[in-house]
């Protein structure tokens, strides 16, 4: 299927639900389910929320967890925007977790994405892009996921 690339969710009044979500993947939405589905294992939320700056809505996967305290705290592992016919997926590596990551069981190519990312401006993060319109690289986003979550 071919895709234009472009961004869509752009309308502020109109809520990212299944259904709209699903029109827009197309094909991908099937992907999408797994992946919101599977979020579940690693106590991972999805929360969506309209960006004036962006003019779009953008969802972060949140995890959540008790401190030693027993304070709930929260970090972000993941952005993700809605484009035609598939969805991106941003995870954001921090510059002192860079060679861990590159340790992860991840195949070559994702590997190479990890080295090959550039740094955020001042920001010492290194997002890690991934354009999903199949299962194919679930597997590794959760590694990669799973890995930044554990991040202090």
């Amino acid at each position: 299927m071919k895709t234009t690339k472009e961004q869509l969710l752009r309308n502020p009044d109109i809520q990212p639900s299944s259904d709209v979500i699903a029109k827009a993947l197309n094909e991908a939405n099937n992907t999408y389910i797994k992946f919101a589905n599977e979020l579940i294992n690693h106590n991972i939320e999805i929360e969506w929320r309209y960006y004036t700056d962006g003019k779009a809505w953008l969802a972060k996967g949140l995890y959540k967890w008790k401190g030693v305290r027993g304070v709930l705290k929260e970090t972000t592992v993941f952005w993700l925007s809605v484009w035609d016919g598939f969805f991106k997926l941003t995870i954001f590596i921090p510059e002192k977790n860079r060679e861990d990551a590159l340790n992860l069981p991840l195949s070559d190519d994702i590997n190479k994405m990890i080295s090959e990312s550039k740094q955020m401006g001042k920001l010492k993060f290194f997002p890690v892009v991934f354009d999903l319109y199949s299962d194919e690289l679930l597997p590794s986003v959760f590694t990669l996921l799973d890995f930044t979550k554990n991040i202090k």
